[in-house]
Formats: C-alpha cells, sequence, structure tokens
C-alpha cells in the first residue's frame, strides 16, 4: 500500500509537471498557456481547424478558448472565417511567421521525444495514461448534484 500511495504521488507531480513545462515554454515565448495551445493545434492539424477542434485537443474550455481567438484576433496574429455554423481558424502572416520561429520548434521537439521511445514504449504510455483516465472517470462520477 505504502508503494502504491508514494507511485500515485508520483505519478501526479509527473502530470502536474508536464502541465507546469508547458505553462514555462508559453511564458518564455511571451504568451498565455490558452494562447499557446490554440498555435499549437494549428502548428498540429493545420489551418482552418475548429474552435472545438482546439478544446477537444487540448481540453480546454470553449470560453478559454474563444477568449484566446479572440485576443489573438485582435493582435493580427490569426483570423476566423464563419462557415455555416462553424468558425474555421487561419494564421494572418505575422501569425504565421510566429508559429515557424516559436511553436513549430517545441512540436518538432515533443515529436522527436516520442520518436526516441520504441514503438512499444510508445503504446504502452498511451495504453497505461488512458486505462488510468478510465477507470479514473468510473470511479468519480460527475453530476449536477455531487460529485463521486
Amino acid at each position: 500500500m505504502i508503494n502504491q500511495v508514494k507511485e500515485l504521488k508520483e505519478y501526479t507531480a509527473l502530470y502536474h509537471e508536464i502541465d507546469n513545462f508547458f505553462h514555462a515554454i508559453s511564458l518564455k515565448i511571451g504568451i498565455s498557456d490558452s494562447a499557446f495551445f490554440v498555435f499549437y493545434t494549428l502548428a498540429q492539424i493545420g489551418e482552418g481547424c475548429l474552435q472545438k477542434d482546439i478544446c477537444e485537443m487540448n481540453m480546454i474550455s470553449k470560453q478559454t478558448v474563444h477568449s484566446a481567438i479572440k485576443k489573438l484576433e485582435k493582435e493580427v496574429m490569426l483570423y476566423i472565417e464563419q462557415e455555416k455554423k462553424e468558425k474555421r481558424i487561419y494564421l494572418t502572416k505575422q501569425g504565421k511567421e510566429f508559429v515557424k520561429q516559436k511553436i513549430l520548434p517545441i512540436v518538432v521537439c515533443e515529436n522527436v521525444v516520442f520518436e526516441e521511445m520504441s514503438e512499444l514504449e510508445r503504446q504502452e504510455i498511451v495504453r497505461i495514461t488512458k486505462k488510468y483516465l478510465i477507470n479514473f472517470q468510473k470511479k468519480v462520477k460527475l453530476n449536477e448534484n455531487s460529485i463521486i
């Protein structure tokens, strides 16, 4: 039981350390965390993605992403094109240059780190993390009136 508690603490600390590392990267390049993830998503899945793609990929609320997009739009880093009910997000020339200089190197580093793992290690990290999340979600049921 003592090892289990120690391992859970270590896992939780690592999870938060990864989150804090992305925060430190955002601070270093002079943007908010939410702006970083908007740019990061555009760099990974490409321009023309939807606001909901950014929300889903990064588990960020719709309001947070919307606010970040509006701010970046005012800074002339991106623009939105309305298509029916969907809003597609595109980078301006200034935004493309920013992503090229500041975001793509981070994406490349993360990809290299993942590629340096064996195929089995990559599959295991995803499988085990998914298993942890699914089982945790089953144990902690969030509803309107209470938690658990």
